[in-house]
């Protein structure tokens, strides 16, 4: 039994939840949210909670159970609150800017890298070594701060490169002599 998907996801005030189909759509304050559930567990909306259900025991349908509910959680999560990652730049003229939708990353490279940033997503430099990306969709906003440390992923002598704000980073020792 999923301990997870047996919890029903509570709908505060000012959100609202409909389902068509296998299909979930959530309203809150921040936007609008959709989730499509494989055919392997229903959905329920009664009383101000969602519920999970799987429609048979076979492996595949327990498997989606606890997922689904944390999808649908985290759409709720999203409605209401958001979600935000915190990326920090080390390195000796290391540094980030926005510029319109475009971020500036100057990160030792023979060229500046031009970062668009997709619809939904906010990201914004309150330092030249930090950069935070916030948005209502969970999976969108790791992307983004996935894509963005892409570009110099921090290295384990000197610690240089874009990290997660708490990451840690595993150094090593350099050359003996």
């Amino acid at each position: 039994m999923s301990r997870i998907g047996k919890k029903s996801v509570a709908l505060p005030s000012g959100v609202s939840a409909t389902v068509s189909g296998q299909k979930i759509e959530v309203k809150g304050p921040k936007g609008t949210l959709n989730f499509t559930a494989t055919d392997d567990i229903s959905i329920v909306v009664a009383n101000d909670e969602v519920s999970v259900e799987p429609r048979s025991k076979s492996k595949r349908a327990r498997q989606q159970w606890g997922m689904s509910r944390t999808c649908i959680q985290n759409l709720v999560t999203g409605v209401t609150d958001g979600f935000k990652k915190e990326l920090e730049i080390n390195g000796v003229g290391y540094r980030a800017q926005m510029q319109g939708n475009t971020l500036k990353l100057s990160l030792g490279l023979s060229h500046e890298v031009n970062f668009e940033v997709p619809a939904g997503i906010t990201v914004t430099t309150p330092k030249n070594t930090q950069i935070l990306v916030e948005g209502i969709d969970s999976q969108l906003v790791g992307q983004v701060a996935a894509n963005i440390r892409e570009w110099r992923k921090p290295e384990p002598y000197k610690g240089k490169g874009i990290k997660y704000k708490d990451e840690y980073i595993f150094r090593k020792d350099g050359k003996k002599k």
